[in-house]
């Protein structure tokens, strides 16, 4: 590097405060020899590397001392930039690899603005690429990450897939259009304040992103003033252009799926082994199993594996809890996933066996009965299913119930029966300018395990007993027909197993639907008003867990209106837009008995 450059260099660097005079990033910085453990290592803590349009990577890059044959290397690409990531890179460098951490661009030491998501897909092949040039790779580059880590590894892929990658295990994996910030249309309000989290500055803004009083007073503030969506920041007090972007494409368009795996284009060229993990209580699971869904769809040869059981966002992607939200998670399930990642790795490179639990394509923990379960398909996951009807007719079933105001009340289920009738419904009236309480409090339900059930305005149904132990395995699949008298609404549906002794537990997350996108993410359909239309749901999240003799399978339907997600005033009008203003006539919704669920039920 030119004396000329290299002052270039360390100005443009000062400029932004990231480095001291003696510590200048640079393409070829030359390895430091660090001792730790007892250990040698190669150390490259300030690399930059030069993307196709002239961007700055900042990466790190660790390698054994011993020894100078080439090696595959392992890469950790994120946004999520903190001091300690230099330990994977260690990690991986124990384990035979050659360790490499790269961040988004503008993070760490990248002089260059902080653009989540956008460029990931060339930056991460641009980074692929740089690896396979250097000395000490053999050309063979794997990666692994989890949420946004997961992402970027399927969005390296998107124009091609790099020769030198020859394997992928993206965790709990992100998809933008998809998945997040919106889920099935619907914007989710815990997005706003991660924008200021990962581009407030060069690493985290972990004081503004963990105060938690902050955000909930600004999504009460935001329910109780009923301002439009895209007025946050204004409540806030502080820009996030970041966030509002994001309202601006409400639908799966152009901006989406430019960054967004999606179509046969995308997949169909994708030929090397992944290995894909999440949880029944993974938010991420919605963009995991849509990854996985398309690439067998559009590759009959997709040589793809799913790990899956009773695992949060976090456990999901390298440790799980043992205690998740109340629930002592079976002995088999508590399994070390990063170990099992790295057993992967040596399998793909090393040609050493396959992680054992891998014995088949999709592998899945049945809760409650400690026990691991293997299926070649999604579709061989399931022998049998059994298909109700939300009926009107009341069951002898009484239950606590949990209300919006904190109270205890006793409650009746609605039956769930095995016909249907077409004519008869139930009646739900939300009033979206009343904000005296909610149609139900999302944010309430902490627990897995429960006394109560919280029903809020909504509807509980439930089926008879089961006869004897069942194992329910897979995703919920139905139809919701509904009539309402405004042009759109979103909607919640809740899975639980409800116990012989009367407690209830969460068999997965919430689905959540607008009902002008339920059968088109990239247009916005309208519902002609008082006219019965049918709202699909057919991307529920999976589960599998043993369901005892003598419990039951309930299904809670409600309306949305509440701080924690979008308001659907159901105008017509982007709902971004709308505001209290636009409330008018309560919402009125006719739940139609036709309606049905089928439940997937396996009797391997």
């Amino acid at each position: 590097m030119t004396a000329f450059k290299l002052l270039k260099v360390a100005f443009v660097l000062l400029l932004v405060g990231l480095v001291s005079c003696n510590s200048i990033p640079e393409e070829q910085q030359e390895p430091r020899t660090v001792s730790r453990d007892g250990k040698a290592y190669l150390v490259q803590d300030s690399v930059l590397i030069t993307t196709r349009d002239g961007a700055k990577v900042s990466a790190i890059i660790v390698r054994r001392k011993a020894g100078t044959k080439p090696q595959p290397a392992i890469l950790f690409h994120t946004i999520y930039t903190r001091a300690e990531d230099i330990n994977r890179a260690y990690e991986a460098a124990d384990k035979g690899y050659v360790g490499v951490v790269s961040y988004t661009r503008g993070k760490h030491l990248s002089p260059n603005d902080i653009t989540p998501y956008e460029y990931e897909g060339q930056d991460v092949y641009d980074v692929i690429d740089w690896i396979s040039e250097q000395a000490w790779s053999n050309a063979e580059v794997g990666m692994y990450g989890g949420s946004y880590a997961g992402f970027v590894q399927w969005a390296s892929m998107k124009e091609a897939v790099h020769p030198a990658l020859k394997t992928i295990v993206p965790s709990v994996a992100a998809a933008p259009g998809i998945a997040e910030p919106m889920e099935n249309g619907v914007y989710f309000n815990f997005h706003y304040p991660w924008w200021h989290y990962v581009t407030n500055n060069k690493t985290l803004d972990t004081v503004s992103y963990y105060n938690g009083k902050r955000w909930n007073d600004l999504y009460v503030d935001w329910y109780q003033n009923g301002v439009a969506y895209k007025q946050l920041d204004r409540l806030d007090g502080v820009p996030n252009p970041g966030f509002n972007k994001t309202l601006e494409h409400p639908t799966f368009d152009s901006y989406w799926k430019r960054m967004t795996l999606y179509n046969q284009a995308d997949f169909s060229k994708i030929d090397i082994p992944i290995l894909s993990t999440t949880g029944y209580y993974d938010g991420g699971q919605f963009g995991t199993m849509h990854y996985l869904k398309s690439h067998y769809q559009f590759n009959a040869h997709a040589e793809h594996y799913l790990l899956i059981g009773p695992y949060s966002h976090f456990g999901a992607q390298e440790r799980p809890e043992n205690h998740i939200l109340g629930y002592d998670i079976d002995p088999v399930a508590q399994i070390d996933i990063k170990n099992l990642i790295f057993e992967w790795f040596d399998y793909i490179f090393k040609d050493a066996q396959k992680p054992a639990l891998l014995q088949d394509k999709i592998n899945y923990q049945v809760m409650g009965a400690n026990s691991w379960k293997h299926a070649p398909s999604l579709d061989k996951m399931t022998t049998d299913s059994l298909q109700v009807y939300f009926s009107k007719q009341r069951s002898s079933v009484a239950f606590k119930s949990t209300y919006d105001t904190g109270n205890l009340g006793v409650n009746e289920h609605f039956s769930l029966a095995k016909s249907a009738d077409a004519t008869s419904y139930i009646e739900q009236t939300i009033d979206m300018s009343d904000r005296s309480q909610f149609s139900w409090n999302l944010s309430g339900d902490r627990s897995i395990v429960s006394e109560t059930l919280t029903v809020g305005q909504g509807f509980s149904f439930t089926t008879e007993p089961f006869d004897e132990d069942t194992e329910l395995t897979g995703a919920v699949r139905g139809v919701l027909n509904v009539a309402i008298n405004k042009k759109d609404f979103d909607c919640h549906v809740l899975l639980y197993e409800q116990t012989a002794d009367g407690k209830f537990f969460s068999l997965t997350l919430p689905f959540t639907t607008r009902a002008s996108m339920s059968q088109d993410m990239e247009h916005r359909n309208l519902l002609t008003p008082n006219e019965k239309t049918a709202i699909p749901i057919s991307n529920f999240r999976m589960t599998s867990k043993k369901i005892k003799k003598g419990s039951r399978i309930v299904v809670i339907i409600n309306g949305i209106k509440h701080p924690f997600s979008q308001i659907n005033y159901g105008t017509g009008k982007d709902v971004s837009d709308e505001t209290i203003q636009d409330a008018g006539e309560p919402l009125e919704i006719k739940w139609y008995t036709d309606s049905y669920i089928n439940i997937p039920i396996s009797r391997h």
